[in-house]
């Protein structure tokens, strides 16, 4: 193949279309890649200019349909620095609740419905044969998973997307005993389908290592976890989460409506597998306690074990929910609030798919006059390309149109840069020079 492009058009984003174009030239080698982001912006910063703190969450909840919980937790973190709001303890562990909903639907939803089809070498996952043994577990382990997530996610915070109950300053309802009972319930009735979906994933036949920097939310409190700590580089960087700024270098890409991001120069990447290759020893006890084996394979740069650390981070979250709902009691307790002044807060947390980043300035009036966000898929975009581009000159020798256009959707999808974008619906069109 020489002098060829091979464009994937219309990607389904939830955050807007993607477009991916590889360019081919005349010696049989990739000259570039472009991973088009055509309806990222959608003025959401700018929205929120004039609105009310405490407005802010539900409005920022909207960016994404899947995982909006994270966009709210981290909205809600941004506001309550800029109010000078310090939450309660028991909202921080509401928090972590709602957190470890979120990861456990939104990673199973991404592994069987997205990324189990290229496994099992069916086209999607409705092709699954439910009269196969082993297909048949794989569709109920993953709708059990699924709905187990969903179950502690409308228990802590309302609904499992756009949360109702998280709010600036606290939480407006709370668990009940029967509730909590259920959640545990349900949450130790699918430990053994997580256990089983870890195993898929481990071992997996699709690979692809390349050497990159890594980007996560480190806790401080010894707690793996998505919500607070620092900034840690795979390179022994550490950054707090208010120079956020300082560090990461905003990029312009001109054939893409989104911003990409770099740091100190170089594409970096963030998400689970960034995650486990600077945190895997602050997962829960009993998580590792099952994983002795598999958690030997982190720190790794094999970009396709970001799904396998997805399903590992999937046990963490029901072992770590499951712990703080039998340990607890959640009694109801009034919001904390601040009187309205001028300020700026950053929220920093790690939503499914990597570092979020929300920013919020305040006048004296407590109302919005500057918002910025910054998503994981647009930081990851610049290092997905450098990916699709040398596993396309791997390929090129011998490999079919088909082959390579199959490959570059199962490597886009091991990034699982947003819920639609995994799915199997790319419109592909090879054109000549």
């Amino acid at each position: 193949m020489h002098n060829v492009d091979i464009s994937l058009e219309h990607v389904t984003k939830v955050e807007g279309n993607a477009d991916v174009t590889v360019r081919i030239n005349d010696a049989g080698k990739v000259e570039y890649v472009h991973y088009v982001i055509a309806e990222a912006k959608r003025f959401y910063t700018k929205g929120i200019e004039g609105k009310p703190l405490m407005a802010v969450p539900q409005l920022l909840s909207r960016i994404c349909g899947t995982c909006s919980n994270a966009h709210q937790m981290c909205a809600i973190e941004a506001c309550e620095r800029a109010a000078g709001i310090t939450p309660s303890e028991q909202t921080l562990e509401l928090r972590r609740l709602t957190m470890d909903g979120l990861n456990v639907r939104d990673h199973a939803l991404h592994l069987y419905l997205f990324v189990l089809p290229d496994i099992v070498g069916k086209d999607n996952f409705l092709a699954l044969d439910e009269n196969d043994p082993a297909q048949h577990q794989m569709l109920h382990d993953a709708f059990d998973i699924k709905a187990a997530g969903n179950y502690l996610a409308e228990l802590v915070a309302g609904r499992s997307i756009h949360a109702v109950y998280p709010t600036v300053g606290g939480f407006l309802k709370f668990p009940t005993k029967e509730g909590t009972a259920e959640a545990v319930k349900k949450l130790e009735a699918v430990r053994p389908a997580v256990l089983r979906t870890i195993k898929i994933f481990a071992e997996a036949p699709m690979h692809f290592d390349r050497q990159t920097t890594f980007m996560a939310l480190v806790p401080k409190d010894g707690r793996f976890g998505f919500l607070d700590g620092d900034i840690h580089t795979s390179a022994g960087e550490v950054i707090t989460e208010d120079k956020f700024r300082d560090h990461l270098e905003h990029t312009v890409l001109p054939y893409s409506q989104a911003s990409a991001y770099k740091y100190q120069g170089q594409p970096y990447m963030v998400g689970s597998l960034a995650r486990l290759n600077l945190a895997k020893d602050l997962l829960h006890l009993k998580t590792k306690e099952s994983l002795v084996e598999v958690l030997k394979l982190f720190p790794s740069t094999d970009i396709f074990y970001n799904n396998l650390a997805q399903a590992i981070e999937i046990l963490h979250c029901l072992d770590e929910a499951v712990e703080i709902l039998s340990m607890r009691e959640f009694k109801a307790e009034p919001l904390v609030k601040a009187p309205p002044r001028a300020g700026v807060g950053i929220g920093v947390v790690e939503a499914p798919r990597g570092t979020l980043y929300h920013r919020v300035e305040t006048d004296e009036k407590g109302n919005v006059v500057h918002g910025e966000v910054i998503v994981p898929t647009n930081q990851n975009q610049v290092n997905m390309e450098h990916d699709i581009a040398q596993i396309v000159d791997k390929m090129l020798p011998n490999a079919t149109k088909e082959e390579i256009i199959h490959e570059m959707e199962k490597l886009v999808r091991a990034y699982d840069p947003c819920m639609s974008c995994a799915a199997h619906f790319m419109k592909v069109k090879w054109e000549k020079a």
